[in-house]
């Protein structure tokens, strides 16, 4: 196996034994066979839309299969290969769908991962070294270029799986997925033709990102400035994890009057921020902290696990909550219980989970209190003349964006060292799992306004971006950069990929990324990046406070 696409990469290379995530070598192994049979998928897919024929079975197929390859999000070699079986007959439908539109089918000078067939298990797995990364380009700039696309392309599609579930889609941003992929296996593609191709990317990330933001708001209203319960009550409970809100919807819907109470955890901390959830009585707050200390908190909920996207860490021998996961979605462990999905608009059916819960004790208090999250744009834009007003008074110098995802390395503690060394007239705007790192600290307030601003899940970088862009408009500049707003960026995975491409795309300079820069970046592209854009790694905490506040 060779896996480069996550920050936690074995020695700030690749991990070639097994994946630091967990990840087998089998799995890796048929993520790889996957992504090269959605590549030529892809190319077939380009062949219809030259002659406006498009297929939404198509669209959904490659969405889905992609968020399956994202990291921590599907462990279950059988979800893979049963996903490539279903592949093999959509393609099939779909070239006699071509060939009824009068579209030329042939095979001849197509690339192999567009022909490509296995009729067993076994020959797809036989697939997996000419599939793998290494093997699709030699050129490492080239691959590097490709590989950053497609890490985009894949947060796009969790996004855009998201939005669809909650029925809101957008064609175009299937077609660049699409387009995109097809383009990694052009062999004749130059270096800059690629650059183009990433920077449009982050276009369509910012268009999926704004989607995404309307389908959940349309549907659970703007999120609100709340105070999350972080204590428990006396009644069994079930943790949900992951990002998707429609899963949420449901089981809230379900578990009413059964004597079950629900918590969030990690990700889905934010849905205790929309008012549609907030109706619920039996919606108790989140459990918890960051995905990767979930060994130790799962233990002690005591009650069954709900993953309904990514961010699992596969429990070993030794931990006893292992029957109590269950996943949906594009998620998957192997040996875990899978909640099938809902059928057209109807519901998921979580009643084995339910009564799962029943039978179990109610969760251990690990903590008490509570945090304050929900600043959305929305939000953030009804206190905009408090917050201009700070900014011109000096009660605000700097905004601080720290968003992004949370990890296991040591090094992380930098964030958590960063924010408590802010000045105290700053403040920190914030999405995603990298909020774990400092969103307990006492850090206080400016004038009434919090000094962490907490924004929501990942996509929620989008409401970052609309609080900036709302501030550069009324303090009347130019360029986005010339607001005292400074980023400060964690990443782990393909979500924080599209983010960082989103925010080049929309001019952000001058970006630090940590806590260490990509593998898949070669030396040549990481130079571009940061000629071009003022990408930097992360120094010391005294080194980039003093970049940062001169």
């Amino acid at each position: 196996m060779f896996c480069f696409q996550c920050q936690e990469a074995a020695k700030g290379t690749g991990c070639t034994i097994r994946g630091v995530c967990g990840k087998t070598p089998e799995v890796a192994g048929i993520q790889d066979v996957l992504m090269y049979f959605l590549r030529g998928l892809s190319v077939w897919s380009q062949k219809g839309r030259e002659k406006g024929i498009e297929d939404e079975q198509v669209d959904r197929y490659i969405y889905e299969s992609l968020f399956m390859t994202i990291t921590n999000a599907n462990f279950d070699h059988n979800r893979f290969t049963a996903k490539l079986q279903e592949g093999f007959s959509i393609r099939t439908s779909f070239k006699m769908k071509l060939q009824q539109g009068g579209v030329n089918v042939s095979e001849v000078d197509l690339p192999e991962a567009a022909v490509w067939e296995a009729n067993s298990i076994s020959e797809m797995e036989a697939k997996a070294f000419d599939a793998g990364i290494l093997q699709l380009s030699l050129h490492e700039d080239i691959r590097s270029l490709r590989e950053l696309m497609i890490y985009g392309i894949k947060g796009m599609a969790a996004y855009a799986e998201h939005a669809a579930n909650l029925g809101f889609q957008e064609k175009s941003i299937f077609a660049f997925m699409q387009k995109g992929l097809a383009a990694t296996l052009d062999n004749n593609i130059t270096a800059d033709k690629l650059i183009q191709l990433v920077l449009e990317t982050g276009k369509y990330g910012v268009e999926v990102m704004a989607l995404l933001d309307k389908a959940n708001t349309t549907r659970y209203g703007n999120p609100e400035i709340t105070r999350v319960n972080l204590g428990v009550r006396s009644n069994p409970g079930i943790l949900i994890s992951g990002h998707d809100l429609r899963d949420m919807e449901d089981l809230l819907e379900q578990t009413q009057g059964t004597g079950v109470d629900v918590y969030t955890h990690s990700e889905m901390l934010p849905a205790n921020y929309y008012p549609a959830f907030k109706k619920y009585g039996h919606f108790v707050g989140n459990y918890g902290n960051a995905w990767w200390q979930q060994r130790e908190e799962f233990e002690t909920f005591n009650g069954p696990i709900l993953f309904t996207t990514n961010c699992i860490v596969p429990p070993s021998k030794h931990h006893g909550y292992s029957d109590r996961i269950y996943t949906t979605g594009s998620s998957g462990l192997q040996g875990s219980k899978h909640i099938a999905d809902r059928d057209g608009d109807g519901k998921k059916d979580f009643s084995e989970i339910i009564e799962h819960a029943k039978k179990c004790k109610p969760p251990l208090e690990i903590e008490k209190g509570e945090i304050v999250g929900g600043f959305g744009h929305n939000q953030v834009v009804q206190l905009a003349n408090k917050v201009v007003d700070a900014v011109k008074s000096g009660a605000i110098r700097k905004f601080f964006v720290m968003a992004g995802c949370d990890g296991r390395m040591k090094e992380r503690s930098y964030y958590t060292t960063f924010a408590e060394k802010l000045p105290g007239d700053t403040v920190i705007l914030t999405a995603g799992c990298a909020k774990y790192r400092y969103n307990k600290l006492p850090l206080g307030d400016i004038g009434g306004i919090p000094r962490v601003l907490d924004a929501g899940q990942c996509n929620d970088s989008y409401s970052l971006v609309v609080i900036a862009l709302k501030l550069k408009e009324v303090f009347g500049l130019n360029n986005i950069n010339d607001l005292p707003i400074a980023y400060n960026i964690a990443w782990y995975e393909q979500k924080a990929v599209i983010v960082l491409l989103a925010l080049l795309y929309l001019g952000v300079k001058n970006i630090h990324l940590g806590p260490t820069l990509p593998a898949f970046l070669s030396p040549t592209v990481a130079k571009v990046l940061v000629e071009s854009f003022g990408i930097a790694p992360i120094g010391t905490v005294e080194e980039d406070l003093n970049v940062f506040l001169s």
